[in-house]
């Protein structure tokens, strides 16, 4: 791994505020949702992970070599970073959305991370009731989460603009969803009733 500090950008003697606040920042540049559809994605990807990775050592190294999390860093995380959840974000953006359920049932780590992603697991599965309820328990642990905050929004809007993880949007991808459908088979049904 290479230099944890020098990942993020800042020195050694960097204060926890400008570790986090260099943290923030870079989750904000390579954040996955950012390159949907994007050539760079993997690019993008494979950043985050290192940005992630730098940030859990520097946590560790700060806590004594102690396990970062709740423990070490409670509080100054916008995303996670652990292996464990991202994971758990790769199987939501693969659609995998079964996997993605069991790795957070198992996960004993219920910070605003995994209350986030149990939001965005909820929002795929259409529970947008759930999904609302978890994301304001995420953003309400990490006031300061851009990300969070910007998913409850949404759903405080309907739901209908958030497309969490690599969701094609019906308008942009020149599909429907499964309410045109639905909409549709109803006024067809009508149809053949009225002759």
């Amino acid at each position: 791994m290479n230099d944890p500090y020098s990942v993020l950008g800042v020195s050694v003697g960097a204060s926890d505020s400008e570790v986090k606040k260099a943290y923030h920042e870079l989750v904000r540049k390579y954040h996955p949702d950012n390159y949907h559809d994007n050539p760079l994605a993997d690019l993008a990807s494979e950043k985050m992970k290192e940005v992630n990775e730098a940030y859990d050592e520097i946590l560790r190294q700060r806590s004594g070599g102690g396990q970062s999390g709740a423990g070490a860093g409670a509080g100054a995380r916008a995303y996670s970073g652990s292996a464990e959840f991202a994971r758990i974000r790769q199987a939501i953006n693969a659609g995998n959305l079964d996997a993605a359920e069991q790795m957070l049932g198992a996960s004993l780590n219920r910070n605003a991370e995994w209350q986030f992603l149990m939001g965005s697991l909820s929002y795929r599965k259409g529970w947008l009731d759930d999904a609302r309820m978890y994301y304001s328990t995420a953003a309400s642990m990490e006031p300061g989460n851009a990300e969070y905050r910007q998913a409850l929004n949404y759903m405080r809007q309907g739901g209908q603009a958030y497309r969490p993880y690599g969701y094609d949007a019906p308008a942009a991808s020149g599909g429907c969803d499964a309410c045109d459908i639905c909409t549709a088979m109803m006024c067809a049904n009508m149809c053949c009733r009225c002759g």
